[in-house]
């Protein structure tokens, strides 16, 4: 019985309607408790708080250390299941990498902020919490979602370890560029990397070394559908907490949220839908197009949330807490794109590859 319904868990098309129970469940915690009415604390704040003994483990604080349990479970499957001897075949990928880099950097904030003078310049908080959200490239979650996509997962993990490095050193000058003079600790950027993306790295790198080591090849593949699982479950339980911090304000004030998914997703499309056949048209195969597909669309809201707590006013923050509420399920959807258009666009280069000797793998 367990297992059938883990099963279920692994049906793609049945994960729509797990992720809107997922949200429907976080809206209704949130409400119930009002949740949002309370003081939150960024996860790496509260993480120091603790080591410090001065956390208050109250159930909104608790919810937002879900987050970073959340993001772990579903990031560190994914790390596992990684062979790592191909890194350094994935890190050997210039044109791969040259995408990424242009249109994270030359694209995806100035077209954010043309989506915020056309849709919020009426609403300055609205617009300068969609302006953070657009500077910083995803330096976690776009993983999962090449992952789910079953796109070349050792690439995706080289462009977000470049990701995170420039946008150490670009994120103060695109503010600046963007927003103006304003004031936040750089470190944030640093102490993102090392827990969302690091402590999932090692933890994979450690479980797949060991395993394979003391218990061969055979039980790290029987390992491998409980690994999926924990990925698919950390996505849902991400949901409902994400969903559960904001889910009386969401009922109360429906309007705020339309104002910033309307921008928000024909961002994530826009991008995903060009970059994706950027590479299909520089005829990368599947695999590598998904990867700098997502890797080039999504967002570091962590980044941009701790930058609007510490430098902005409360109405920027939460517009920046409500990007991922858009961000998640508006992704799953361009894997479901993403998966439902391989065999149409990338057949016929694998057949044409096939045909001139070359070897495909998609």
């Amino acid at each position: 019985m367990l297992k059938r319904m883990i099963e279920r868990l692994h049906n793609f098309r049945l994960l729509p309607v797990f992720v809107i129970v997922s949200m429907v469940i976080g809206i209704a915690i949130g409400k119930f408790y009002g949740i949002s009415n309370f003081q939150l604390t960024p996860p790496i704040d509260a993480i120091k708080s603790i080591f410090r003994g001065t956390y208050e483990f109250s159930l909104p604080n608790i919810l937002v250390l879900g987050i970073v349990l959340g993001l772990f479970m579903m990031i560190y499957p994914a790390m596992a299941n990684i062979k790592f001897e191909d890194m350094g075949q994935a890190a050997r990928s210039p044109k791969q990498l040259l995408i990424v880099i242009f249109f994270n950097y030359a694209i995806a904030p100035f077209f954010m902020l043309l989506l915020a003078k056309i849709f919020l310049s009426s609403e300055p908080d609205l617009y300068t919490g969609l302006v953070l959200y657009g500077m910083a490239p995803c330096i976690a979650m776009v993983i999962v979602f090449t992952y789910l996509s079953a796109g070349n997962g050792p690439l995706a993990i080289i462009l977000v370890a470049v990701n995170s490095i420039i946008q150490m050193m670009l994120i103060p000058v695109y503010a600046k560029l963007l927003l103006g003079t304003i004031q936040f600790d750089v470190w944030v950027v640093g102490e993102s990397v090392l827990l969302y993306l690091g402590a999932p790295l090692v933890a994979g790198i450690l479980t797949r070394f060991l395993g394979v080591k003391r218990f061969g090849e055979e039980w790290f593949h029987k390992l491998k559908f409980y690994l999926d699982t924990m990925s698919i479950i950390g996505l849902l339980f991400t949901l409902v907490v994400m969903f559960a911090l904001k889910g009386d304000l969401i009922l109360e004030r429906p309007f705020l949220i339309v104002q910033m998914a309307m921008p928000m997703t024909l961002f994530f499309w826009v991008m995903f839908v060009v970059v994706y056949l950027t590479g299909w048209k520089l005829r990368l195969n599947y695999k590598d197009a998904v990867a700098v597909g997502f890797n080039a669309t999504g967002r570091d809201f962590e980044i941009a949330i701790a930058i609007a707590i510490t430098a902005f006013n409360p109405t920027v923050a939460l517009a920046t807490v409500i990007g991922p509420l858009i961000e998640v399920p508006v992704m799953l959807a361009l894997v479901w794109f993403a998966k439902s258009t391989e065999q149409k666009l990338f057949k016929e280069l694998s057949l044409a590859k096939n045909n001139q000797g070359g070897f495909y793998k998609c």
